[in-house]
């Protein structure tokens, strides 16, 4: 994701933030720091409505595998002797190892995702000892790393922030069972 460095007021701040938090739910398409597809308008296949997801491409493991192929085979003469020996060409090929998968994963949805909820993200990483940089509301840099942490610890390999992440953190409210 292309970072952009804003020196504004927070209602600026909170605009831009709106904006790329919504653009997860709409048609177009970024890519995190971490190489993360965000806002392709997708969702896995029965997402409830409503909700907003990221995904982490993972590309197809492909290996080259390079064989003898025979082009002509050797001829006998009647005593059982080689007249012409046989004629081989090389020949690589490319065979699918691992295919690729999307991991998919619930992302805050942008009503959420304010500089209020930015700042809050920030107070509990510091309280963790995850973040040291100003709580000013920005998803910056610094911001970032600290969610690429605490979520590689706990197996998502992403910068941005997961729902479960955000429950984990209690920053976002969990589900009653009913």
């Amino acid at each position: 994701m292309k970072q952009v460095r804003f020196h504004h007021t927070a209602s600026r701040v909170a605009a831009l933030m709106g904006a790329v938090a919504l653009s997860g739910c709409l048609q177009t398409q970024t890519v995190s720091q971490s190489g993360m597809v965000l806002g392709n308008g997708l969702a896995p296949v029965g997402a409830p409505p409503g909700t907003c997801w990221g995904k982490i491409p993972t590309p197809a493991v492909i290996e080259t595998v390079t064989g003898q192929v025979l082009v002509t085979p050797a001829k006998m003469n009647a005593d059982g002797t080689i007249a012409t020996l046989p004629v081989y060409r090389e020949e690589s090929r490319q065979q699918i190892l691992t295919p690729r998968t999307d991991r998919w994963f619930e992302i805050p949805c942008p009503p959420a995702f304010t500089v209020e909820f930015v700042s809050t993200l920030q107070r509990a990483l510091q309280a963790r000892g995850l973040y040291s940089g100003a709580v000013n509301g920005n998803m910056d840099d610094a911001t970032r790393r600290a969610v690429l942490a605490v979520q590689s610890a706990r197996g998502l390999p992403s910068d941005v922030l997961s729902i479960e992440t955000a429950r984990e953190l209690g920053i976002v409210a969990v589900p009653r069972k009913p």
